[in-house]
This record gives C-alpha cells, structure tokens and sequence, in this order.
C-alpha cells in the first residue's frame, strides 16, 4: 500500500470522528504555540539585549584599575595602589596603534541648577573621542575639543532630558549658564536622544572635560579608561597592546583589569542561551502531555476498529500496512496540531509585533522547523506503540470481535 493511500485512510478516519481528532490534536496544538512563543520570546530578548550593547559602541575595550580576581562581589577598583590616571590615557593613545580612539573617564553624580531648578544627574568627565567610542550623537552646538580638555575648562554638555527639566522644550541652552555641583559651567551642546537602555535615561547625562571633573571632585585619578579597537579583528591585539603600555608605566606589575565589549557580548549570549533553553524545555512539556493524549486515543481507535483490522487482514493486508496506517494516522493528527499551533502563533508574534515594535518578536524559519519537527516527532512517538498493537492482532480473533 502506497504512502498516499495510508494518507487517505488516515484522513477518512479523521473525517469520521471530527470532534474527537480536533480535542486530540489540541494537546500538541497548545504544545507547539508554547514552544514557538517563549523561544521566539527568548530570541527577542537577546537580539534586544545584543542591540542595545552594539548601540553604545563597537569594539570596545574598558580598563579598569585593579586585577580582578574571584573575591565575591567586590569591584576590581577596591584597595588599589597604583589607579587609573590621564596619564595612562595619553600614554594609550600615543603607543597603542591599534587604539582609534581613547578617553580617560571620570564617574559622577552632581547636582544641576539652571535658575530655580536643580536636577540630580549622572556627571561624566571624559575627553574629545568619547563620542565616536561611545557612539554618542551631538544634536546641537559641540562636543568636548581637546582644547577644553587641555585648558580644563567649565564646559558642559547635556542630553535631551536635563534640556527638558530644566530649560523647557521651546528654550536654547546652547551658551548659557548651568551650576554643575555649585560650580558655573557653559552649555556647548546637546546629545542626540538615544532614549532608555536597560531602564536608564541615555538623555539625563552631563558630560564635561575629564580635567575639569579631576577639579570639580577633587580627585586626581580617573574610574576607567575606555577605548575603541579599529575593527573587531584588532580587539584581541588590543588588549595585547594595552596591556604592554600600562605594564611597562607599572615596572611590570599588572594591577589592572581589561574587559572587551566582545566579552561582555558573549556572556549575555550565553545566558540567553540558556534562557532560550529553559523555556523551549518548559513549553516542551505540554507536547509531552498531547503526545501522551494522542498515544491514548490511538489505543482506544485501535480497540474500536479491530474488527476492520481484521478483514483487512483477510484480503491480504501485511503486518506492515496495518502498523503504517495507525503510525501515519498518529503522525497526521500530531502535525496537523502542530499546523494549527504554528498558524496561531505566527498571528499572536505579528501582534506582539505590531503592540511592542522595540521588541523583536519574529517567527523565523528556525521556530516553523522546530514547531513542525517537534509536532512530527511526537506523532511518531505517540503512535508506535498503538501501531504496533494493531499490527499484531490475530486476524482471526480480530473478525469475531463484536
């Protein structure tokens, strides 16, 4: 018997009881629409999380003082000697050739007033090539030169939130006078609005010269350096070479800590991995349960048709036929669910799409395969041992059956 009569056979006997194939692939239904939509939700989440670290810049390298080791939770610039300085940045930047930009960095919160109103803030001090590193847009007015850097002078650029909270959407700030902790300072220009990342406002930040924020806090170290490779085949030599440079400032001595953003890319590659993973076992559990639905209402068809089992058998039907028409039958049903399941899905992805544009919500040709592998798959499983069941009736016994 050919594959298209077992199909046909197998379609006659769906026909035959509708309600009672449409509640069995219900389970395999439901099966392959929680599969398809937590790792597609998976999916989504880590090409927002991957986004998002490419949006703050490419190949980046930060160093950090301090070598970090496995101690708990303790930051790598805790109880250091020798810290990070200008120094050590402008030593970079003339020494490491594989280096296409770098910028001392100085972390801080302050308070801002313009008049009446006061806003805290993060305050970052930095230098003239944080933008291209950092990948931060100027809308208005300018950047940080080197010039101001040079000259420490009180120069300060804002993002778009501290424009809005404390200058009014209609108001230039461009030239005018902000307090940065009690301290006058020039506005020279406005970032691009970036928006929110991971919950933080890219747009409620100050930044001014890295020199400038040494005297304003009183301090004459920086919190890291943070530089950017020429593409990503020179992260590694990078790192080489950064380590060199600063080894040789510190007679040898490696006290400080070198992270890539390919490091930090793959770490949270490898957690949603494992997410992706986890909830593509977790939905896994409901095929389980419509397989083993699928598996019960075989065993039952097999009990309800033994006496067509067995004049089959009579006009010359093989133990083969009979096990190929309850497998393909199982089979059927199974990715016939999983059809459904996928139709669904692909609907309730394109509204989630359509509610939620930021999150990349997508049925990808990797989901159709997988619903429809898994839904297969489980028919298979399902309807072997029915089949199996059915191929070794005694055709005898079988025709006298009431």
């Amino acid at each position: 018997m050919s594959l298209l009569e077992q199909l046909a056979i197998a379609f006659d006997a769906i026909r035959a009881n509708p309600v009672r194939a449409l509640l069995t692939t219900l389970g395999v239904l439901i099966g392959v629409l929680a599969v398809i939509l937590l790792v597609g939700l998976g999916d989504a989440v880590r090409s927002y999380v991957l986004d998002t670290f490419a949006g703050i810049g490419s190949n980046l390298v930060q160093v950090r003082a301090g070598k970090q080791e496995t101690r708990g939770m303790q930051p790598p610039s805790m109880n250091v000697r020798n810290k990070l300085t200008i120094q050590d940045a402008e030593a970079l930047e003339r020494r490491a050739f594989t280096l296409d930009g770098v910028s001392p960095i100085v972390f801080s919160s302050g308070e801002l007033r313009a008049g009446d109103l006061r806003r805290n803030v993060m305050v970052i001090g930095c230098g003239e090539h944080y933008p291209e590193i950092r990948n931060v847009g100027v809308g208005r007015g300018t950047f940080i030169t080197a010039e101001d850097f040079e000259a420490r002078r009180r120069v300060v650029v804002v993002g778009e939130t501290v424009v809005r909270e404390l200058f009014g959407p209609a108001d230039n700030p461009i030239g005018q006078t902000i307090y940065v902790s009690s301290s006058p300072f020039r506005v020279i220009g406005v970032t691009e609005r970036k928006g929110k990342t991971f919950g933080f406002d890219m747009d409620d930040l100050a930044f001014i010269p890295a020199t400038t924020a040494q005297d304003l806090f009183g301090i004459d170290t920086v919190s890291e350096i943070v530089a950017r490779a020429k593409d990503r085949y020179t992260v590694e030599p990078a790192i080489e070479e950064i380590t060199e440079v600063l080894k040789n400032r510190r007679s040898g001595t490696v006290d400080f800590s070198i992270n890539s953003q390919d490091d930090m890319m793959d770490t949270v590659n490898n957690i949603m991995n494992t997410l992706t993973f986890a909830l593509g076992a977790i939905a896994s559990i409901s095929l389980l349960v419509g397989g083993i639905g699928i598996m019960n209402i075989m065993l039952v068809s097999v009990k309800e048709r033994t006496r067509e089992i067995g004049v089959r058998r009579a006009v010359g039907a093989r133990r083969r036929d009979i096990l190929l028409q309850f497998l393909v039958e199982s089979v059927v049903i199974s990715v016939l669910g999983g059809a459904l399941g996928l139709l669904i899905g692909a609907l309730v992805i394109a509204v989630a799409g359509y509610i939620e544009p930021a999150l990349p919500v997508r049925l990808t040709l990797w989901n159709v395969v997988l619903a429809i592998g898994f839904s297969g798959a489980v028919g298979v499983i399902s309807g072997v041992l029915p089949a199996i069941r059915a191929a070794e009736l005694d055709p005898v016994e079988a025709l006298r059956y009431e």
